[in-house]
């Protein structure tokens, strides 16, 4: 158990440090498809935007993953599931916002 604790603390801490790094505006390699797009596509994108909203969402990822941790600590599968499902649909929310309505665009 001990161990497992450990574990979702470093993805926790992982979290928080990629929040932190795209919410100052740095890691665009780190996100999926700008890092591929052809250079004229990635001028047309107001990386700022994108790195912030990137960050929320890391944070928001942290913030699920503590709802985790709580579950282990008090022992509650309630709680776990209520997590998992935070963590996927926020992660499934935020990718299809991303990609829809051109919110990122200059």
């Amino acid at each position: 158990v001990e161990m497992l604790l450990a574990l979702h603390v470093i993805v926790v801490f992982i979290f928080l440090l990629l929040g932190i790094l795209f919410f100052k505006g740095k890691g665009t390699s780190l996100i999926a498809g700008f890092n591929t797009a052809p250079k004229s596509e990635k001028q047309s994108i107001n990386v700022k935007k994108l790195t912030r909203f990137v960050g929320k969402l890391m944070f928001i990822s942290a913030g699920c993953w503590m709802i985790i941790i709580l579950s282990d600590l008090i022992q509650s599968e309630t709680l776990n599931l209520f997590g998992a499902v935070l963590f996927v649909v926020s992660m499934l929310s935020g990718v299809i916002y991303a990609n829809t309505g051109n919110r990122f665009k200059v």
